[in-house]
């Protein structure tokens, strides 16, 4: 007999229980057939004839060093989760530096971040982005070095991401969630100089839709999230060169949104979201675009 304290909720699974402790905001995976512990500081007393093993839940973050994936990575720490960051550069002994313009370093990225989490992997969030103006009429090679650079950020390596944890979650028969942080431009394109962002956003929305559809029935889920302006620098920078606080009128809510607010939409659905939400696509943009 299992004795739970308030707080707590229990989801059978075959071989296997998850355990969402609310009271502490931590996701935990029980794995056994029963539960022992006479003297839980969460005061589980079950029979000993059962081996209790808990699993904190670990979530890569892409682009965790400011901005909203900085918020994201606050926020699922609040929540007990072991969060594996990624930047650039590494700037803390938490964070993996990879540099994402590098073809080889999504895969070099994913192998640190598996060996840093004992082998298991629950969640990706592909955050991280660039946002950078290639003009029309700037030369052939550098239009398309710029093209190629955002694409390979943007997309790219989301996608490469994106497909070792899928094979990680089939391999092992283990359920898994992506999300992705795409942008209201893969829905209604952007400015003259940014025909490489919205086309690497829109590829990453058709990308989302894919993967939700054709493994659901595996237990892998994918959710992406587009937001219009926020407060970030890359949008401080857009906001400069496109007329500045005057862009603010094609806002119905009158602000641009806060790294804070996409980060509670980036971890509800890395967490809490229900499984039928898998293929959503959630809107962040203060009204400036209604599907």
């Amino acid at each position: 007999m299992v004795g739970l304290p308030s707080g707590l909720q229990l989801e059978t699974r075959t071989f296997a229980v998850s355990l969402a402790i609310a009271a502490y905001g931590a996701s935990w995976d029980i794995v056994g057939i029963g539960l022992i512990c006479h003297h839980h500081p969460l005061g589980l007393s079950v029979s000993n004839a059962y081996r209790l093993q808990m699993i904190q839940q670990t979530i890569l973050v892409t682009g965790s060093s400011r901005g909203i994936g900085a918020a994201i990575k606050t926020q699922l720490e609040e929540r007990g989760i072991r969060v594996i960051g990624h930047a650039s550069r590494a700037h803390d002994d938490a964070t993996i530096g990879a540099d994402l313009t590098d073809p080889l370093a999504p895969q070099a990225l994913w192998k640190d971040a598996l060996a840093r989490a004992d082998g298991r992997i629950d969640a990706v969030i592909n955050n991280a982005g660039l946002f950078s103006a290639t003009a029309l009429d700037t030369s052939d090679i550098d239009w398309l070095d710029g093209w190629e650079e955002t694409l390979r950020i943007n997309l790219t390596a989301a996608a490469q991401l994106s497909r070792f944890a899928v094979r990680h979650w089939l391999d092992r028969k283990h359920a898994g969630r992506l999300v992705h942080v795409a942008s209201r431009a893969g829905h209604r394109g952007d400015s003259p100089a940014h025909w490489h962002y919205a086309a690497a956003k829109g590829g990453l929305l058709a990308m989302h839709k894919t993967i939700a559809r054709a493994y659901a029935s595996s237990g892998v889920l994918s959710f992406a999230i587009t937001p219009g302006f926020v407060d970030t620098s890359m949008a401080d920078d857009y906001l400069a060169s496109r007329g500045g606080e005057g862009l603010l009128a094609d806002i119905p809510l009158g602000r641009v949104a806060t790294p804070n607010e996409i980060a509670t939409m980036a971890v509800f659905c890395a967490l809490d979201a229900p499984e039928s939400m898998t293929g959503t696509t959630l809107d962040a943009n203060g009204a400036s675009y209604v599907r």
